[in-house]
């Protein structure tokens, strides 16, 4: 019964966050929002002292039930390793615990963390690493579908589904989403749990406590006939079983109870562990006992080919998916009026990255966020993109070739679960100044005389751009008032000059006016 209900709970959650990354309409965050903010990283970040206590305590009493039934990744695993093994009698054995990739990679983390080193902390933090994967490889798919049943819908005269624009907004987040696939399959098809309990920090911080915790599996001595089942169907390979020996390491151990549904002689029962005695941590090592923890080659390891397999399977997928996106690109050129090719626009250079109104400064934000991906997904307005700089690589920047952000959404403000971007309502987002318009007057065609265009002064919605007279050429040119300028980017986007608009918005390190 105990894992039923731990299955039954991992994949509400797992569905649930799945969604949460692919919808693009802003509709599951109301219902599902909260299962983003529960998890341990971003709410660490955010501060969120209540998710943090919550977090602690359970670990403290149930072990590490987060890494089981919470963590989006953890669960993905136990999918993974699950499908590959389950016609396996015996698909694990023990395995020592390898402390110095463990603990050196926690150490790394915590220092990255500190130091603001937020590329590392993106890599390694597991709701971040499957955020990616989720966005980037499995959200255009997702969108493909929903343009498909677009199609279908507009032929037959309904509006229950309308078209999404499908694009790569990242190659170095594509590059880096498909290579963090292909570590967790083949760590999770070789040893089940091994990326949670040798890389994962989050599992680490956890398995810090998870050794003390209240109620843990336990293995009744005088009832355990040493036959292995326990071991050979414990994912996390924490479970040793000699011939007058038995012990769990209970750092390692994330409570799926595969152990306790293994075992046919009721040796195994998850209880009260404080105060208690615990033959499961007997271990005789003046016994004799031949050493368990040899493991053959045919058992330590799947096949090469195997391997091989799933490795290029994955990078096909990812490679396909590129290609797919890049000839949509290629397919659907816009024209003007039907004769001449309009060519895309081309982000600046920005002097300073422009991060979404509801971050406090660039500064701020970028120590926060996660690189979830989250609000990269749910961007209304193609706004929010990954940054392929190393300074903040995956790290959503603002960019305004495929649109602007609008006065009126505040959806990304709504839905980040690490506080770098906090809740603004409407009202307040026309405090948040993220940016400052300048003018290429070189570029402009109302300057040179080329139109009398001034677009960028009619969409202006803060109205901060107004259009004045040259004295010496008779010429009209854009003007921005920079003290009302709030960088919602609409000059920019809606500029007819290609590839760079004669008009751009720089970032600004304070937002708050």
């Amino acid at each position: 019964m105990l894992k039923k209900i731990r299955v039954a709970l991992a994949w509400i959650f797992w569905i649930g966050i799945t969604l949460l990354l692919l919808d693009f309409t802003g509709t599951l965050h109301r219902y599902l929002g909260w299962m983003a903010k529960v998890q341990f990283l971003p709410a660490l970040l955010a501060v969120n002292v209540a998710v943090i206590a919550s977090l602690v305590l359970l670990t403290l009493v149930f072990g590490r039930v987060y890494c089981s039934v919470i963590c989006p990744l953890g669960i993905f695993q136990d999918g993974v390793a699950h499908l590959w093994n389950r016609k396996k009698k015996a698909p694990y054995r023990y395995r020592k615990e390898n402390k110095w990739v463990r603990y050196g990679v926690w150490a790394a983390f915590v220092i990255c963390l500190f130091a603001g080193v937020q590329v590392i902390v993106a890599l390694l933090a597991p709701y971040s690493a499957y955020g990616r994967m989720v966005q980037t490889l499995l959200q255009p798919l997702y969108l493909w579908g929903n343009n498909a049943l677009a199609w279908l819908a507009e032929r037959s005269g309904s509006y229950a589904f309308y078209e999404k624009e499908v694009w790569m907004r990242g190659l170095s987040t594509l590059l880096v989403a498909v290579l963090t696939l292909v570590v967790v399959v083949l760590m999770a098809v070789k040893g089940g749990r091994s990326y949670c309990n040798s890389i994962c920090p989050v599992g680490t911080t956890l398995s810090f406590l998870s050794r003390f915790a209240a109620f843990r599996p336990m293995i009744d001595h005088e009832k355990c006939k040493h036959c292995k089942a326990c071991e050979h169907h414990c994912k996390a390979q924490c479970i040793e079983i000699g011939k007058d020996s038995e012990h769990i390491d209970h750092s390692r151990c994330v409570d799926c109870f595969n152990c306790i549904d293994s075992c046919k002689f009721g040796a195994l029962h998850y209880r009260f562990a404080w105060g208690m005695p615990s033959p499961s941590a007997r271990h005789d090592k003046d016994s004799g006992a031949p050493n368990n923890n040899h493991v053959t080659p045919s058992e330590a390891s799947v096949s090469h080919g195997k391997r091989a397999f799933i490795a290029g399977t994955a990078v096909a997928v990812g490679a396909a998916a590129l290609k797919g996106v890049e000839a949509r690109a290629q397919a659907v050129t816009k024209v003007d009026g039907g004769f001449a090719a309009v060519l895309p626009k081309q982000a600046p250079e920005r002097e300073v990255p422009l991060t979404p109104p509801g971050s406090r400064s660039v500064k701020d934000f970028y120590r926060r966020c996660t690189a979830c991906q989250l609000c990269v997904a749910e961007c209304p307005n193609n706004v929010l993109r990954p940054s392929g700089k190393l300074e903040h690589l995956m790290q959503p920047e603002m960019s305004f070739e495929r649109g602007f952000c609008r006065p009126e959404c505040t959806r990304c403000s709504e839905l980040c679960p690490a506080g770098a971007i906090v809740p603004v309502s409407r009202e307040e987002k026309t405090q948040y100044h993220v940016g400052t318009a300048r003018v290429n007057r070189e570029l402009c065609i109302s300057a040179n005389g080329t139109s009398h265009c001034g677009k960028c002064a009619r969409a202006c919605p803060a109205g901060a751009i107004s259009m004045v007279t040259d004295p010496e050429s008779g010429q009209r040119f854009p003007v921005v008032a920079e003290e009302i300028c709030i960088g919602c980017g609409a000059c920019e986007y809606l500029c007819p000059v290609r590839p760079i608009s004669a008009i751009t918005v720089n970032g600004k390190n304070n937002h708050i006016s």
